[in-house]
């Protein structure tokens, strides 16, 4: 039998809840371009709730321990002495999320001679040393789509949340004011504006879609192009590199893998080539963009704008200067977390299980790292490669 290690965020702060704002939530049967939804036998969880922190426990206590497995749950995962470093010597699975992620360094993945499989609930799977996956010969493997579309419709919320400078003047009503002028001196229309993606796959190409009625001129990147009858369709342009397409946008959203090609990709250089007073918008993985780079093009107005839910390494640390930059619209990384996506994502962690117990191959496009190399949407969508450097730090957050 095996012990399946699992981190997960923490519960509310009020506590888990007791009931939810809506009582049901739609029942999708197929993504969009008809990839079929996740399968599982069954599932043990109402959808629509909260399963994604430890008390939800991703609905799998009933099934895993029916069957005579042990399933250990934790939210406490950073630094030597943490629950995941203590229990993870004799795990078989490790499951985690790209929201709150057990970094699987290749240190901890030499520690755990026993583990064979990790799991992210979710999708984005770079908090896994990929090098070091494949050099043990564990699989990798996440829930491919399950919230893509939660991300698109969160990225489109950013842009026009920055762009029509929406939270300052939140911020103004919650004081008490009607400063109009302070609102608007800062304010624009999206219509006519460049918008550009790095990355036009299941969530950069949502992201276009849902951005053509608003008319604005639709840019993206990508190192697989679309095919032409789509480009027709959205009319899109095409630019054979990310340096071409930001001289242009004066939008550019992030929607790319995070591996060795694309990390610390928008760094001083390439911000500096970006349209001064260009807004960018990263739902991604936080170690795309370079840290203090971003935070220096806000302070001297290269940047108008920067919103994001992605930091490294996460959580950030209490003096990650992405808290306290101007201009920004900054969340935790809730993108693809919603109540909505966690059905999804917990349903797709079943049915990996379900496979894996079973013996049973498990769908090619939730696989990153199979038998000792990139596999399914790992080969489509990754390099070789190792980007987990850096996240020790993560263990400051909850240092005083």
């Amino acid at each position: 039998m095996a012990k399946v290690l699992c981190v997960l965020y923490d519960d509310p702060v009020g506590g888990y809840p007791k009931s939810y704002a809506i009582g049901t939530i739609p029942k999708l049967d197929r993504y969009p371009g008809g990839q079929a939804m996740p399968s599982p036998k069954q599932i043990d969880f109402k959808p629509g709730e909260l399963l994604g922190s430890v008390s939800g426990e991703l609905g799998l206590r009933k099934f895993l321990e029916a069957n005579g497995h042990t399933l250990v749950v934790t939210s406490d995962k950073d630094g030597d002495d943490s629950v995941f470093d203590r229990e993870l010597p004799d795990a078989e699975i490790v499951i985690s999320q790209p929201f709150w992620p057990a970094y699987l360094t290749a240190a901890r993945i030499a520690k755990a001679p026993k583990l064979k499989l990790a799991i992210t609930a979710g999708i984005g799977s770079d908090h896994v040393d990929l090098q070091a996956a494949m050099d043990r010969g564990v699989t990798v493997a996440e829930v491919t789509y399950c919230n893509s579309i939660s991300v698109a419709e969160h990225v489109v919320m950013m842009i026009l949340s920055l762009v029509r400078n929406y939270i300052p003047s939140y911020d103004w009503v919650v004081k008490g004011g009607w400063n109009i002028a302070d609102c608007v001196a800062r304010s624009y229309d999206v219509e006519g504006m460049s918008v550009g993606t790095v990355g036009a796959g299941r969530i950069g190409l949502a992201v276009l879609r849902r951005l053509k009625p608003f008319d604005v001129r639709l840019h993206y990147t990508d190192r697989h192009r679309l095919p032409a009858a789509t480009e027709q369709e959205l009319n899109l342009v095409f630019h054979p590199s990310v340096e071409a397409m930001v001289r242009i946008c004066d939008v550019v959203t992030i929607n790319t893998p995070l591996h060795p090609e694309t990390e610390h990709m928008f760094n001083d250089a390439l911000i500096a080539k970006m349209k001064r007073g260009a807004y960018l918008v990263n739902t991604a993985r936080g170690k795309i963009c370079d840290r203090d780079a971003v935070a220096r093009a806000l302070r001297d107005g290269q940047l108008a704008g920067y919103a994001g839910d992605v930091w490294f390494p996460q959580p950030p640390p209490k003096d990650h200067p992405w808290r306290s930059m101007p201009n920004h619209g900054m969340t935790p990384h809730v993108s693809g977390t919603s109540l909505s996506a966690q059905a999804r994502y917990a349903a797709g962690v079943r049915e990996i299980l379900e496979c894996w117990f079973d013996r049973k191959a498990i769908r090619n496009e939730y696989l990153i790292v199979k038998d000792g190399k990139l596999a399914g949407a790992g080969a489509h969508s990754y390099s070789a490669g190792n980007a987990t450097g850096g996240s020790e730090e993560a263990a400051k957050f909850k240092k005083k």
